[in-house]
């Protein structure tokens, strides 16, 4: 109950009127000030949990908030199902051809994908796999456990991975990002007797 209840806050309509799969990438999507999560907290998360370097994390990070707003998913969904599919590899590809960061399987969607060279770019990758995710949720008619198993075309056991990502990465970036880059091992908080 409580995995479905975060997922519900995971989702929301796409913004009225977007068109999820032809929208142009715009820089200023990611400016807007109500944004769930600021831009360095996602880049600090990036940057602590899975080694990546500065640019790339602030690559992925703007991709995801992009295609968050733009798709009415949270930043912290499209994380968890990066996570889960590639471990942030944007080179990754799989033994069935998917690529990518999100994984996209460019023979399953040919009208999404020009070039499938394409796929190892983030922003394009993000953009693309959001608005596949997006378009199984609404299929779906809202059920996020059913998009994600048909995503990745897998079991539940893939849906329960990724909203165990879902949690851990809606705690990792309600923190400040300040607090997310200076905490290590050596450096966290101990109780003192």
């Amino acid at each position: 109950m409580a995995a479905s209840l975060a997922l519900s806050a995971a989702v929301a309509p796409p913004p009225a009127g977007a068109q999820v799969a032809a929208a142009p990438l715009s820089p200023a999507a990611d400016a807007a000030p109500d944004a769930p999560f600021a831009l360095d907290t996602i880049v600090a998360t990036l940057r602590k949990r899975f080694h990546i370097a500065y640019a790339d994390a602030l690559t992925i990070a703007h991709a995801v908030q992009i295609e968050s707003d733009r798709n009415g998913l949270a930043p912290a969904l499209l994380l968890a199902i990066i996570a889960v599919e590639s471990s942030f590899d944007r080179h990754a590809v799989s033994a069935a051809g998917a690529r990518g960061l999100m994984q996209v399987l460019p023979a399953a969607h040919r009208d999404l994908v020009a070039h499938v060279k394409d796929l190892s770019d983030p922003a394009t990758n993000v953009r693309i796999g959001a608005a596949i995710f997006r378009g199984y949720l609404d299929d779906a008619d809202g059920d996020v456990e059913t998009a994600l198993v048909r995503y990745n075309g897998g079991t539940k056991r893939y849906a329960q991975r990724v909203v165990l990502r879902v949690q851990q990465f809606d705690a990792q970036l309600r923190r400040p990002a300040i607090a997310v880059a200076d905490e290590s091992p050596a450096t966290s908080p101990t109780s003192t007797p």
